[in-house]
């Protein structure tokens, strides 16, 4: 018997949707909105330099790639010659002290991990492994997580699948077992060359367009229940 298409794909997806055990999060972005306390970490950094404040919109557009890349950005557009190595430190320093003055969990994370109980989950962020644990710390997540990778956790960061298959060495579990959610390409690109299925958080930081290579997108991390067919559980 030949199956109608809408079958075919709905049957499809359910056996994907069956066969996930572990959910890898992005951090900044898709779990939490940190950009204010972000640039506010920033703009101490560069205070002593005579360089013009960054806004919280313009750091939104640096996030994404790690905190030296962030440095440098900062340093290309606004001030040539600095050592990102000094500034890197004075971020460092503010930033640890101050990761949760206006850092929020976006609306319904806690309820939406708090169903998830069934599945592992994980941080892959590009923030520093320590900086990534103190914000789940001081908003009470990380209570919810089994594993939490930086961008200084192994020898590379995304968009590099190596933090991907690391998180699926620890847990055992095969490609098809995971799903990664986040907010940026470089979330997207790391999934998919670990061969992991992707959830672009359309809601986040990320570049218009980031989205297009992923396998699936939400409006809010609420979106994330749908895929996983919970709603109807």
């Amino acid at each position: 018997m030949v199956h109608p298409p809408v079958v075919l794909r709905a049957h499809i997806r359910y056996i994907i949707v069956m066969s996930v055990k572990l959910l890898i999060f992005d951090l900044d972005g898709t779990l939490v909105d940190s950009s204010a306390d972000i640039a506010k970490a920033i703009n101490y950094a560069f205070s002593s330099y005579g360089v013009s404040e960054v806004s919280v919109a313009e750091t939104v557009t640096l996030i994404g790639e790690g905190l030296t890349r962030l440095i440098e950005k900062v340093i290309e557009r606004k001030a040539p010659g600095l050592d990102p190595r000094t500034l890197v430190a004075r971020f460092i320093d503010y930033y640890s002290t101050h990761v949760s003055d206006d850092t929020r969990a976006y609306p319904d994370v806690e309820k939406v991990l708090t169903a998830l109980i069934g599945y592992k989950k994980a941080i892959v962020s590009n923030k520093t492994e320590a900086l990534s644990i103190k914000v789940l710390k001081a908003l009470d997540l990380l209570k919810y997580f089994d594993s939490v990778l930086g961008g200084d956790t192994l020898p590379e960061k995304k968009p590099s699948p190596m933090p991907i298959l690391d998180v699926l060495s620890r847990f055992d579990m095969r490609p098809e077992q995971a799903l990664i959610i986040g907010d940026s390409i470089y979330d997207i690109e790391a999934g998919r060359a670990a061969g992991v299925k992707t959830v672009a958080a359309l809601y986040g930081y990320g570049d218009p367009g980031f989205w297009k290579g992923a396998d699936y997108r939400v409006e809010s991390i609420e979106g994330l229940m749908e895929i996983l067919d919970l709603k109807a559980r």
